[in-house]
């Protein structure tokens, strides 16, 4: 069994808790700690280079997840691209949620309401 490492801004749902654990044999999920999540959630627009803003979030891997534990990475595309060439480096499996979008429109007022709802399908290898 394998730990699920979140390097993620949302809430996983049942769905996707129920498909880490069938499909990737997922038996722990990791929240990053509160410091990591912010510094994860905020990547700064102006930066040139991450390698060295992430760097405390190799460390944290480094310290924590064992070979083939499962990191789930979603967010900047920079920082995601940065993370996914060190989860591979070090022999940890990185992915990717894939959802199916469904979009309603309601005309209302001369205006219209679109929503939409996502739903889990699978995770992906990057």
């Amino acid at each position: 069994m394998h730990k699920m490492y979140l390097l993620f801004s949302h809430n996983l749902t049942k769905a996707q808790k129920d498909d880490a654990k069938s499909s990737l044999k997922v038996d722990e999920f990791v929240e990053l700690p509160k410091d990591l999540q912010t510094l994860w959630s905020n990547i700064p627009a102006e930066l040139t280079m991450l390698k060295s803003y992430l760097e405390p979030l190799e460390q944290y891997l480094k310290s924590n997840a064992k070979q083939d534990d499962v990191v789930l990475i979603q967010g900047d595309f920079g920082g995601v691209y940065e993370m996914v060439e060190f989860c591979k480096k070090n022999g940890f499996l990185a992915v990717y949620a894939t959802t199916k979008r469904e979009v309603k429109e309601l005309v209302q007022d001369n205006k219209v309401i679109k929503t939409s709802t996502f739903e889990h399908v699978i995770f992906r290898r990057y």
